[in-house]
């Protein structure tokens, strides 16, 4: 990374704010640095600067100023901070001085995280938690995305490649030198046992995906039932908006309507979908089908049945809750059996009672709890290739050849979840999606 260009970028929210933050790294971070503010500050201690063009000596701001020397800096490289008012007159033309010096361009997306990767400051675990901080809208996800930051999973993968290598040397040493007269033939006698523990370890870990994704990605609710059961009415009174149009005619709700919403700290996915009947109307016909695949993909189905509707079936995939719930309260009690509460949304009566019942199922499903670092599907399709890979090796004790494949299946699947093996591809497509400045 010696002859890598000097990156630039603002790192800060968008102007007009109090303060913006504009971040260098580079070789040339801080001869750029030094061109605007004179001579530089002890490593890492903000120091107050004039901020000068250093052509025309007109002064810009005043500004602090910190610098952070290689390799103890976010990137690994040396990098600097200037902290000036955040105008966009100012932050403009710090951007255009630093863009005309020689050396120095504008970063690229998630650039600045990719170059700390690249030097071995992060992990891609932690990379990828970095970006779930970044787009966090729940307690639940910033708890859990500081962890993976932290090195939450990235400590156990270290811990289990290196622990699966000691195997592999053990294994490749008597393939190599069996010959020799210091390298016992018998394998030792708790590697049998080492290789379950490890195996057991990963399982533990796989086990907490569920819990993980439900973080992650939210708990995907689908709102199901028969035309004019008041599925939009609900999903309007839980968003706090009118988002779904509202009408009596049935068949209104045509596709599905997603709405993110927190609640109590939870993140879940809302699905206003169409009302379930047959129908000769080639549209809602599809807004049937849509709902039905909806259903088929969710977590939890609140299956209304409302006094003034049909009531039907509502079949899920097994592993999928479905709940029956009372709606239009406010037109009476709905004559059907297996009802778990009875609500209004038109009038809020029992939506407490709801999104008290929606939280705990989040909690129960696993979204409350601290330990949901395994939340990504790249992370389960390596750790499970890990676990069967370790399954084979203890299979084949007695073959020495084919253990050590095993081992090294092992220990590669490991290091492509950490990004240690073929992480290029991986990297490019979650780069896309960072802001300029980190």
């Amino acid at each position: 990374m010696a002859s890598a260009p000097t990156i630039f970028a603002l790192s800060s929210g968008s102007p007009p704010s109090g303060v913006s933050v504009i971040r260098l790294s580079g070789p040339g971070a801080f001869a750029a640095l030094a061109a605007l503010a004179g001579k530089p500050g002890k490593p890492r201690q903000l120091v107050l600067r004039n901020l000068k063009d250093s052509l025309t000596h007109e002064a810009i701001d005043r500004a602090l100023t910190v610098r952070f020397p290689a390799p103890h800096s976010f990137t690994g490289e040396d990098c600097a901070e200037i902290h000036c008012h955040g105008s966009r007159a100012v932050v403009d033309r710090l951007l255009t001085l630093f863009g005309a010096m020689e050396g120095c361009r504008l970063a690229e997306p998630g650039e600045f995280t990719r170059r700390a990767f690249e030097n071995g400051r992060l992990d891609l675990t932690q990379v990828e938690g970095i970006g779930d901080l970044i787009a966090a809208q729940t307690e639940a996800q910033r708890r859990q995305a500081v962890r993976r930051m932290q090195g939450a999973l990235a400590g156990r993968l270290k811990d289990w490649r290196e622990r699966i290598i000691g195997l592999r040397a053990e294994v490749e040493a008597r393939l190599d030198f069996a010959d020799e007269g210091d390298v016992a033939s018998a394998l030792p006698a708790t590697f049998a046992a080492q290789i379950t523990t490890l195996k057991d370890e990963i399982e533990a870990a796989l086990a907490g995906f569920s819990s993980g994704r439900l973080i992650r990605e939210g708990v995907r609710v689908a709102i199901a039932g028969s035309p004019n059961a008041g599925k939009s009415t609900l999903l309007n009174r839980l968003a706090k908006s009118d988002i779904a149009i509202v009408t009596a005619i049935a068949g209104t709700t045509r596709d599905v309507i997603e709405v993110p919403l927190d609640l109590g700290g939870y993140f879940f996915v809302l699905a206003d979908t169409a009302g379930l009947r047959a129908t000769a109307d080639p549209i809602e016909s599809e807004g049937v089908r849509r709902a039905e695949a909806r259903i088929e993909a969710s977590d939890l189905v609140l299956h209304l049945v409302a006094p003034d509707s049909e009531d039907l079936t509502v079949l899920a995939p097994k592993g999928v809750e479905v709940w029956r719930i009372g709606s239009k309260g406010d037109l009476g009690e709905a004559s059907v059996p297996d009802l778990l509460m009875e609500i209004s949304a038109l009038s809020g009566a029992g939506m407490e009672l709801l999104i008290a019942a929606l939280r705990q199922f989040a909690e129960r499903g696993g979204a409350g709890e601290e330990a949901g670092v395994v939340s990504r599907a790249r992370d389960r399709e390596h750790l499970l290739a890990a676990a069967e890979a370790l399954t084979g090796a203890a299979e084949r004790l007695k073959a020495p050849e084919l253990l050590a494949e095993e081992l090294r299946r092992a220990s590669d699947a490991l290091g492509r979840l950490a990004g240690a093996i073929d992480a290029e591809d991986v990297l490019d497509r979650l780069f896309a999606g960072f802001c300029i400045g980190k």
